[in-house]
């Protein structure tokens, strides 16, 4: 655990840079404000869905077995469509400073890999640059190439996946120049 001794502070520094970034990246800049959009007739909707008993899960519709997924019954199903999924949180409203403690969190546990794995592979005193490639490369694939499986399994819109894709490789540049200015010398 040297490598803790020696990088804590580009970790945590890295973290806070990266939760920064990211809050002006989804509060003042608008570009993921189209990435959502509003259930049609939402009363009317949100009533059905609690009618129906639904609580915080992950939902597939129409839900299919194996055993179930090629029967007609199912086929017309997808056919009349809509076919998606739908993510139902806990009821109330939007637990934001709780989101932002578990992306802090989150943007720590990945400092701390790339940590490992720049320490196991990046001598002490390497230029800035070889350190911001390994690093950056370690912190795009934490932060940036996770969001594609959401497009190919969850729906996602590949325009949304993209963004998230690009966010993630500035959130690893941030984090590379972080670990670079701050690598051990």
């Amino acid at each position: 655990m040297d490598f803790l001794l020696a990088l804590w502070l580009p970790i945590v520094l890295s973290a806070v840079i990266v939760l920064v970034a990211s809050s002006i990246m989804h509060m003042a800049l608008k570009y993921h404000h189209s990435d959502y959009k509003p259930l049609p007739d939402e009363d009317r909707a949100l009533g059905a869905l609690r009618s129906a008993g639904v609580h915080r899960g992950l939902y597939i519709f129409p839900f299919a077995t194996h055993q179930t997924m090629k029967s007609p019954e199912m086929q017309d199903k997808y056919r009349q469509g809509p076919v998606g999924m739908l993510t139902v949180f806990p009821s109330g409203p939007p637990a934001i400073p709780k989101f932002m403690a578990m992306w802090f969190v989150y943007c720590l546990i990945i400092g701390f890999f790339v940590a490992y794995l720049a320490w196991h592979t990046i001598a002490p005193g390497s230029n800035y640059l070889v350190v911001f490639r390994v690093v950056g490369t370690a912190a795009f694939l934490g932060y940036g190439l996770g969001s594609i499986s959401n497009g190919i399994w969850k729906g996602q819109p590949w325009s949304m996946v993209t963004k998230e894709v690009i966010d993630g490789l500035i959130y690893g540049m941030l984090t590379a120049g972080t670990f670079g200015w701050l690598w051990p010398k």
